[in-house]
Parts: structure tokens; C-alpha cells; sequence
């Protein structure tokens, strides 16, 4: 609720504001479960957008579809509204501009980017690689970028897994060694991505972050819902998804400085996920992108059960707190109760860690920065109520604010443009024929060859017929000339004899 141009989000023995000029300091949220959480980062996203700032929010559970109605009077809300010194009949009940998102296009607009965006070291992570396999990762986008074939989708990945490895032996000394166990790898792993939905997540058209920065036509920022009742039940997809939007929005906008309000604020709810097992590099990333994407006027809110949850360096970054009650029934979460209280200015009229567990539902110990930026003594506080209505819309009202919304139509169709999968089929047919083409050229010689060789070997074989036929002719000739030579030359030797014998008697 804006007063005075400034962030209402509770009262206690005085007034709790967001000064509009420091809501880009970052914030957090946090507390036990059922102690109110939700119903804070609902508040102050009603607020930023009343302040025409557009907002992104998770809605893990679904209950934060209630904005795009007006909420409803009630007897427990007179109650607090009483309690906070607001006249019941004054408090303004209102819907607020709305558009809803789903990763699987079942409950908002599709939600889509491509594999390139999404980057190497945010996929290893998404894919749960090793070092060596993030380094074969690398290698794969290095090679689709240099030849200029684009990775959109995860068939274009997996086609290019499959090509570098098919080609390690030439990629070597360019790109270094590729480990066909650690290809495998990777393809198994985007076949279990693949059964996990990021089929749909992975695509075109992939989404322009400047539609989640609107205003309607009364000025009021947009709340842009990302339904994720499906999607956080793969938690890593999730966490990792959030954490891409971030490094998009530190990638894409311009530098501002420090402007009078954000130009975005970003709520990223259970925001433990992001840092559970997260390797050092990974968070020196995210701490990187918090601290730097105020400069581009982008506030970032998390929330999650334990200020802990979060790196240290990170919560350094976290101006802006909110913290509902925590409970202490161990060692352990009487240390992270301690821990909480000592990172609040303290308050002299109390002891921070013995309210932190006295807390009531809707209550909470906040500290925000003044107009220095200097974070103020903690209170404690009653938060406000939401203007807009608490609870679930049925799937009727969400269908009729989706179709109504005027980006309809621009994200529900897929599209499946030529990229790496296609040059790479596109390139495997032409080698197949040309291959088919050779191997048909090499048969064709073959066989003409053999058809030479036949007719050299029936040729040969005529001649020797010929041969063979001429000499039995002379064979028969000589024979027959040497007969008649023998019996003419017997006819004389028989003569001879027979004058000799005549001449005897």
C-alpha cells in the first residue's frame, strides 16, 4: 500500500516503509512455514506495482493468482486493519494488472528460451555434470558457435553432442580432448532433462524480458506470475530457471545507477534451493549478479524459511528485511534464531531474539534502509493486509485473464527454425548420398571392369579357337603333302629296286 508515495508493509510503534529510491538495495523474507511469508511478498508486490513498477514473482503454490481480483471485506481483516489504526471503511480493495506463466504452457503464457542463452556453465548445472563433462559441454557450444549453427532446442544439442564426438579425432587439436564417455554422459543426462519437461522450456519463441516491464494503462506495473506448482517438483530446473532470469536481466538491461524506484523488482521465493549444493564458483556468480544488478535498477527479494538458507556474501548484499517468527526446538535452530536476531540493528525496548519466537502469524522484525541507505533499528510490526483478493482463482477466471492479456498468440505457438539439428541432418544426407553416389560409381567401374575383362577373356578365347582351327588345316595340309611325298618317294625307291633287280637277272 502506497502512503506518501512510499511502501507501506507494516506498522508497529511507528510506520514501516520501502523508500521507493532504495527498494533496488535488494531484500529478504523470511520465516517458519505458516508464519505469513507469502502474505508479505504479496503486499509489497501490490505496492511496487501501485508505485508503477512491474513485478516477477514464483507462485509455487498458486495462491498468488488472487491479484487480478479485488479482495473482499471480512471481519478478520477489520480486525487487523483496527489493530494497524486504518479505518476499515477507507481500506481500498482492488485487482491488480496481471499475466501469468508456465514453463509448460498449461497455465500462463509459455516461458521459453534457447539452449545458447541459457549458456554452458547454467546447463552443466541443470544437467548435473562433472567438471570433465562441463568441459566436453563447453567444447560442443564453442564448435556450434564457430561454424555458426545455432542451438535452440535440445535436439540441436543433442545432435551436436553427437557430432563432436563423431569428429573428436579432427576437433583435437583445436578444441582438445573429447571423451566419448563423457559425451555419453551428457546425453543421458539430456534425456532425463528431457523427461523432466525441458523439451517445452527449451525453444522458440524464446521470451523478451521487456514484457515482463510494463505498465497498463494506469500506470500500474504489471505482476507477472510464473506458475511453478509443476515446475518447482523438479527443483533444480526451477531454481536454475530462476537463476538464468537474473543473469538475463544483468546481461540485457543498461546501467542506471540509482534510480528514484526500480525499474523491476524480482521475488525469488524458496530461494534455498538455489544455493543447496551449489559449487563456489556458481555462488560467486550469484553474488556477482546481486550486487551489481541494482546498477541496472533491478531489486531482488528472497525469500525462504531461514535468513542461513542464503550464502553470506549474499545476504551482505540484503538491505531491505523482513522476518517472521522462527521457531527453536533444537541446538540448531536456536543457533539460526541467534544468528537472525544479530543481524538486525538492535532495538533497545526489546530483545530481538526473544520476540523472534514470540512472533504471532502476520506479525514480523523489520529493518529497512533510510533515505542514506543505512538500514534502520528493528521493529516489530503488524504487516497489512493485500488490497487484492487472498487465495486461488478458479481455471475459468485464469483462461479468460490469459486470452484477454494482449500478448496472446505471441508466445503459445512453437516455432522450429533451421538450426543445428537440421545443418547437421542436412549435412549427414548429403554425405550419405554422396557416399551412396560413390560407392554406386565405384560399382559401376566394377562391373565395367568385369564386363571388359569378360569380353578381353571371350576374345582371347576366340582367337585361340581361330588359332587352333588354323593349324589343323595346315596340320592336315603337311600331313597330306608329306603323304604324297612318301608315296611318291616309295613309288621311286620301289622302282629304283626293281630296275636293280632286273639288271641282276
Amino acid at each position: 500500500m502506497l502512503q506518501d508515495d512510499k511502501i507501506l508493509v507494516g506498522k508497529g510503534e511507528k510506520e514501516a516503509y520501502i523508500l521507493p529510491q532504495m527498494a533496488n538495495r535488494h531484500g529478504l523474507i523470511s520465516g517458519a512455514t505458516g508464519t505469513g511469508k507469502t502474505i508479505t511478498l504479496k503486499v509489497m508486490a501490490e505496492s511496487f506495482s501501485s508505485l508503477g513498477v512491474p513485478v516477477f514473482l514464483a507462485d509455487i503454490k498458486g495462491d498468488l493468482s488472487g491479484c487480478c481480483k479485488p479482495g473482499e471485506r471480512s471481519d478478520a481483516l477489520d480486525k487487523r486493519l483496527n489493530k494497524l489504526g486504518i479505518d476499515p471503511e477507507s481500506f481500498p480493495y482492488v485487482r491488480f494488472p496481471v499475466r501469468f506463466w508456465d514453463v509448460f504452457g498449461e497455465k500462463g503464457h509459455p516461458v521459453r528460451t534457447t539452449v545458447s542463452d541459457m549458456g554452458a556453465s547454467l546447463l552443466a548445472r541443470l544437467l548435473g555434470l562433472t567438471d570433465v563433462q562441463t568441459g566436453v559441454l563447453s567444447i560442443v557450444f564453442r564448435a556450434a558457435d564457430d561454424n555458426g549453427w545455432l542451438l535452440i532446442d535440445l535436439k540441436d544439442l543433442r545432435a551436436m553432442v553427437s557430432y563432436v564426438t563423431e569428429h573428436a579425432a579432427e576437433l583435437l587439436d583445436e578444441y582438445g580432448n573429447i571423451s566419448r564417455q563423457s559425451a555419453g554422459a551428457i546425453q543421458r543426462a539430456l534425456l532425463q532433462l528431457e523427461d523432466a519437461g525441458g523439451t517445452l522450456f527449451f525453444g522458440e519463441p524464446a521470451i523478451h524480458l521487456t514484457d515482463w516491464m510494463q505498465t497498463d494503462s494506469d500506470g500500474r506495473g504489471f505482476i507477472n506470475i510464473l506458475h511453478c506448482e509443476r515446475l518447482y517438483r523438479s527443483p533444480l530446473l526451477y531454481s536454475t530457471f530462476l537463476l538464468w532470469l537474473l543473469a538475463e536481466l544483468f546481461e540485457e538491461l543498461p546501467e542506471v545507477g540509482d534510480p528514484e524506484k526500480p525499474k523491476l523488482v524480482f521475488f525469488f521465493d524458496e530461494a534455498h534451493l538455489l544455493f543447496r549444493d551449489a559449487p563456489k564458483a556458481l555462488v560467486d556468480k550469484i553474488e556477482q549478479v546481486v550486487k551489481l544488478i541494482r546498477s541496472k535498477g533491478v531489486g531482488v527479494y528472497f525469500i525462504s524459511q531461514q535468513p542461513s538458507d542464503l550464502a553470506e556474501t549474499v545476504l551482505a548484499q540484503l538491505g531491505n528485511r523482513v522476518q517472521h517468527a522462527l521457531r527453536a526446538y533444537t541446538p540448531a535452530e536456536q543457533k539460526a534464531v541467534r544468528a537472525a536476531a544479530n543481524s538486525f540493528r538492535a532495538n533497545p525496548a526489546f530483545q530481538t531474539e526473544e520476540v523472534l519466537q514470540a512472533l504471532g502469524t502476520g506479525e514480523a522484525l523489520v529493518s529497512f534502509l533510510d533515505e542514506k541507505g543505512i538500514p534502520g533499528i528493528v521493529e516489530r510490526a503488524t504487516i497489512l493486509p493485500p488490497q487484492s483478493m487472498m487465495g486461488v482463482i478458479d481455471e475459468e477466471r485464469r483462461a479468460a485473464e490469459i486470452e484477454a492479456d494482449l500478448l496472446y498468440g505471441t508466445y503459445e505457438d512453437a516455432v522450429d527454425r533451421e538450426s543445428a539439428y537440421e545443418v547437421l541432418k542436412a549435412r549427414k544426407v548429403k554425405a550419405d548420398e554422396e557416399q551412396a553416389g560413390q560407392e554406386a560409381k565405384e560399382e559401376e567401374e566394377k562391373q565395367r571392369k568385369q564386363e571388359e575383362k569378360a569380353k578381353e577373356k571371350e576374345k582371347t578365347s576366340a582367337a585361340k579357337k581361330t588359332t587352333k582351327k588354323s593349324k589343323s588345316a595346315l596340320s592336315k595340309a603337311a600331313s597330306s603333302t608329306m603323304t604324297s611325298i612318301g608315296r611318291e618317294l616309295g613309288k621311286s625307291v620301289a622302282r629304283g629296286l626293281l630296275g636293280t633287280i632286273k639288271k641282276w637277272f
